[in-house]
């Protein structure tokens, strides 16, 4: 029977949700990362649902690195994955024309997934992990700061809580001082975290990219748009350098992800690809330096 690719990359998410799901930890499978998945020889950065799908791996396994590529790649490299290493599935989209069957049809494309299979560093031989030095947390905060001013976002600080007016189109924040360390994140980790959440709401606003919030806690859209904003979130620390956090007042977001994720095996393609365009606006915002 041939492998369901969808339904694959979901009970990968889902297990690895469950896992770190404990009455000793809170764990999201794609926070606790400062960089996004790359590729070792294109040098470019993994997208969509590739990102979470190797965070998953990567926890999992315990790798320190996250550069990957295919056995082919490695060897282009002068590197040797070691006999008895287990790859990591990724997935890749191919076009399909389809011809139309007579007049009165039009021809049409399809796009389908596929599998490849790639290696961490760390499973390979004859080669030298340099990983991207970051200039450490003050730059990286520094550099946090700007993308949030370069967006045209307005962040009104000060606030009971976190959030996104959609009505009045503001960001609210509670003051920096209101974050506090935990066992698994500093307070100014928590605190970016929470504010790149919100940022990537603001991006869904009817003018921007229109994206449907949901009407009430709990439905699929409300499922699927806290979903987004915790992947784009997860995505923008990793860009910025910023080792994201877990925020602890999600936990009430858990049961409706895992129900959807059940439910629909191509949620968390769908979130993971609506954040990536979420990050890829914002980026866009920061080049154009335009207010939005």
């Amino acid at each position: 029977m041939k492998e369901d690719i969808y339904q694959s990359v979901t009970n990968e998410i889902i297990q690895a949700i469950e896992a770190g799901q404990t009455a000793d930890k809170f764990q999201m499978p794609w926070t606790g990362y400062n960089s996004i998945p790359m590729n070792a020889v294109s040098q470019k950065s993994y997208r969509g649902v590739n990102i979470p799908m190797l965070w998953v791996h990567q926890l999992k396994v315990g790798y320190k690195s996250g550069l990957w590529g295919t056995y082919k790649q490695w060897l282009e490299k002068g590197a040797q994955v070691r006999k008895g290493e287990k790859g990591s599935h990724i997935v890749f989209w191919k076009t399909l024309d389809i011809a139309a069957k007579d007049d009165n049809e039009e021809a049409e494309t399809r796009m389908f997934a596929r599998w490849s299979v790639v290696f961490n560093a760390d499973q390979v031989d004859g080669f030298t992990i340099s990983e991207a030095k970051h200039e450490g947390e003050a730059a990286n905060i520094t550099a946090a700061d700007e993308f949030v001013i370069g967006s045209g976002a307005v962040i009104k600080p000060g606030q009971d809580g976190a959030f996104y007016h959609k009505t009045e189109d503001y960001i609210g924040i509670p003051d920096m001082s209101r974050f506090h360390d935990t066992k698994t994140s500093s307070a100014t980790k928590a605190y970016y975290s929470t504010l790149l959440h919100e940022l990537t709401h603001w991006t869904g606003a009817n003018h921007r990219l229109e994206r449907a919030k949901g009407k009430r806690f709990g439905d699929h859209d409300y499922a699927f748009e806290e979903l987004v904003a915790e992947l784009g979130s997860a995505m923008l620390c990793a860009t910025l350098g910023i080792t994201g956090s877990t925020r602890a007042d999600h936990a009430q977001y858990i049961d409706g992800w895992l129900k959807a994720l059940k439910d629909d095996k191509r949620f968390i393609f769908s979130a993971a690809s609506q954040a990536q365009k979420a990050v890829d606006y914002l980026v866009s915002l920061q080049s154009r330096g335009v207010r939005s």
